[in-house]
């Protein structure tokens, strides 16, 4: 069979492993377009050059372009279906990419397919006069830009008073999301209504935080939806707005996922999404059945990759590989080795300076002794973690534990385990 080359954007060793780890492997070669420092951890997106960059670097290859895939947020899953439209390779329109991505026309879709699920919601320009003294929602409600991605500069607002404190955040840091999307937005067909809500507006919505949240994982191709995995998400910190551990496989009944399967599907049908992996992320109330969608994502998740692996015997990114190369993903029928799996993320509440991080020793010694263990650094020793790239508006990651095992307990136990080895070194 011939070698199929797999470009992937911004390729770090962490995820290469992964993919070096999937079904077929032996007749693929993966080759990662452009670089991370330029790609994904910078606060200056030029997106032109990005571009640019890129198509050079494929055009110089001597080989065959069989696949351009990425499991990062913005702005590659927007510059994903830029570059595939351009070399002629397999995946989703521009356009349909869009509908997901800008929260606005998100919002708008939604409304038209599952207007239960979908909260208030408002756009409005943060350097308009009229506010804080005018509020484009009743109080409470989320604010956030219209494109931007781990809630960077989502904050929740309560009065007027945290009304005009988001919005110094916002108008003194929109622009190194704005500047990108708007670029970005000059490649899509959009409707005027849309398009006057560009980068530098933010979206008003109705507080959704009490329920549970998970996020549904699947696939497009050629028009067949199929959905391979609920995850579970747990929240910590000020108003339960960060990330604490993801769980996989979910215990959500059957029929609320089903129900969340559904709204999927009516989704991606209505915007016109296909021959990609996706991710859903929704909310459901316990007490009230209520079911809320709050987010589309435009790639498979690369938070939940060891989880897949671990659970299932090969990570998402088996469907993001496979549909790229239009071919049904080739996921192991023998499953992987634990019955569950958790992503932990290890965060402090308040900014410190990092003296020390473990070492590359430490960890792999750590990983060696505790079966079903990955750790992957955040904190840069020598930085403050203020400085971090990705970081939501209340809380800093440190460090991110991905643990298998049969039961909660257990994981609990290898958790704790693993914390206590950690050796970090922070000065407040």
């Amino acid at each position: 069979m011939a070698i199929r080359n797999v470009f992937v954007m911004a390729l770090d060793d962490f995820n290469r492993a992964m993919l070096e780890r999937l079904q077929g492997v032996e007749n693929l070669r993966f080759h990662s377009l452009l670089d991370l420092e330029t790609a994904v951890d910078t606060r200056h997106y030029d997106i032109p050059a990005l571009l640019d960059r890129a198509r050079r670097q494929l055009r110089a290859f001597p080989g065959s372009i069989d696949a351009i895939v990425g499991f990062w947020d913005f702005p590659t899953s927007t510059m994903l279906p830029i570059l595939r439209r351009e070399f002629g390779l397999r995946g989703p329109s521009v356009e349909s990419v869009m509908r997901c991505e800008h929260k606005y026309w998100f919002r708008m879709n939604q409304e038209k397919v599952a207007p239960s699920q979908t909260p208030a919601y408002a756009a409005f320009n943060p350097f308009d006069s009229r506010f804080p003294d005018e509020a484009p929602l009743a109080y409470p409600f989320w604010i956030k830009p219209i494109r931007s991605h781990s809630s960077q500069l989502g904050f929740r607002i309560n009065d007027r008073s945290a009304f005009a404190d988001g919005l110094t955040e916002i108008r003194d840091n929109i622009d190194f999301l704005a500047r990108p999307f708007n670029e970005l937005m000059t490649h899509a067909e959009m409707p005027e209504e849309v398009r006057t809500v560009d980068g530098w507006h933010c979206l008003a919505e109705e507080i959704i935080s009490a329920g549970r949240q998970c996020t549904v994982e699947g696939y497009v191709l050629d028009g067949e939806i199929v959905i391979y995995g609920t995850i579970d998400s747990l929240r910590e910190g000020v108003h339960g707005s960060s990330f604490s551990r993801y769980q996989y496989p979910s215990d959500l009944p059957v029929d609320v996922q089903e129900a969340m399967y559904k709204a999927t599907h009516d989704f991606l049908k209505q915007v016109g999404f296909d021959d990609s992996p996706f991710n859903i992320e929704f909310f459901y109330e316990e007490d009230t059945g209520q079911l809320w969608m709050l987010e589309v994502n435009t790639r498979c998740s690369k938070s939940h990759s060891p989880l897949f692996e671990m659970v299932d015997g090969a990570s998402n990114t088996q469907a993001m590989v496979d549909v790229a190369l239009g071919r049904k993903p080739d996921f192991p029928e023998q499953g992987g080795d634990y019955r569950l799996a958790t992503k932990f993320m290890l965060r402090e509440h308040e900014d410190a300076y990092v003296r020390r991080v473990p070492t590359a020793d430490e960890i792999a010694a750590i990983e060696a002794d505790i079966p079903g263990v990955r750790i992957q650094i955040v904190a840069h020793e020598g930085y403050r973690l203020s400085t971090l790239f990705h970081q939501d508006s209340y809380t800093f990651e440190t460090a991110l534990l991905f643990i298998g095992g049969d039961s909660l307990e257990e994981i609990e136990r290898k958790s704790e385990q693993v914390k206590g080895r950690l050796h970090f070194e922070l000065e407040r």
